[in-house]
């Protein structure tokens, strides 16, 4: 038992540090999943949404330091029933959020690693199980330190834990996984590759031969003889690879400019999800920014999904000498952790990335 529990000891503690830093690189990445998880369509909790990246926070900053706890030994009663506490409500989460096919991506691993409900599930199912295991021998946990060590290696895992995740925020997450990051060109991400995956798709097909309706199932063809269709309905058997990059567009109230813009061999683009929600220094510092840019030759671009009136408002607000396109805010959101925020890009390819805090480190 006492192999057991250490060996639960060591994959558990580790797990959770990992999650929890991974997480907490970005934490506002993670406030958007809780916001989907208390969304109306899924457990009906809007009241939460507002405090979304509070509690992100504090649960990745909680997780990170349980995953020490346990590793270092310290308060082995307490470190186990918050661990099983945290279990039991995440799978709860994510089994209702697969089974009811509620959430895509249960965020576990933000976009470092992807995994669908189901996976999710599993994995809390193996945690769960090991975690019941070091709630029955936790008289086998012992302390790795002295008093003094555990008390100082705990407290030193808060404030770094804690100082991280406020870096972050006020910066940008110090590792990027998303497909906006430098070096990636936003026009690649925006294909299939060539040994790209199809999707597998049956089709079931209702008709009518000789006054007698029958069905027929197939990958799309459809029956050979037939006096009428009646319908057809599709079953997904497999799903196909789609592109990093799905819904990213950059659109005037007449046309779709995305492909003029990503050829500019000099692009500023100022992305503010909502310029009702942007930050007002941050504004200020960006009008700064545009101007030097401008000067360098750059061509200088806003995109949002604030409607018509709060870009000319804004525009004659910050005296803005450059045009707001329209762009989805769920892209927007995912494009950079900031608003505002900058994305310097070379023919469609990611060069530099700034929050609003840091644009004058910028380089033109």
């Amino acid at each position: 038992m006492k192999l057991l529990v250490n060996i639960c000891r060591l994959l558990v503690g580790a797990l959770f540090i990992f999650s929890g830093f991974i997480k907490l690189n970005d934490p506002i990445g993670f406030s958007y999943k809780l916001q989907e998880y208390f969304s109306y369509d899924v457990l009906d909790m809007p009241v939460f949404i507002p405090y979304a990246l509070g509690i992100a926070v504090f649960v990745v900053v909680f997780e990170v330091v349980l995953g020490v706890f346990l590793l270092i030994g310290y308060k082995p009663k307490f470190t186990v029933w918050s661990l099983l506490a945290m279990i039991v409500f995440f799978t709860f989460l994510t089994f209702y959020a697969a089974y009811f096919d509620k959430v895509k991506d249960c965020g576990c691993f933000g976009d470092f690693l992807k995994l669908t409900p189901w996976e999710s599930f599993t994995k809390d199912l193996v945690l769960l199980v090991m975690i019941v295991i070091l709630f029955i021998g936790q008289r086998h946990i012992k302390p790795l330190l002295t008093k003094f060590g555990l008390t100082f290696t705990a407290l030193l895992s808060f404030i770094i834990s804690l100082w991280f995740g406020y870096y972050v925020l006020m910066h940008l997450p110090a590792f990027d996984f998303r497909p906006y990051k430098i070096g990636d060109n936003l026009s690649e991400n925006m294909k299939l590759p060539a040994d790209a995956q199809k999707a597998v798709t049956d089709y079931v097909w209702t008709y009518k031969l000789n006054g007698e309706e029958k069905t027929i199932t197939d990958r799309g063809r459809g029956p050979k003889t037939y006096d009428e269709i009646v319908g057809v309905e599709t079953v997904m058997i497999e799903e196909g690879d789609v592109p990093k990059i799905q819904d990213f567009s950059i659109e005037s109230q007449d046309e779709d400019l995305t492909q003029q813009f990503l050829e500019e061999e000099k692009l500023v683009m100022i992305v503010a999800y909502s310029l009702e929600k942007a930050e007002a220094d941050g504004m200020q510092k960006l009008k700064v920014m545009a101007d030097r840019a401008q000067k360098q030759g750059y061509t200088v671009i806003g995109l949002t999904a604030s409607g018509p009136q709060k870009k000319q408002d804004v525009k004659s607000t910050y005296n803005l000498n450059f045009e707001f396109y329209l762009c989805d805010e769920k892209v927007l959101k995912t494009m950079v952790r900031s608003n505002p925020g900058v994305i310097v890009l070379k023919k469609g390819t990611v060069t530099q990335k700034a929050h609003w805090n840091d644009v004058e480190d910028l380089e033109f």
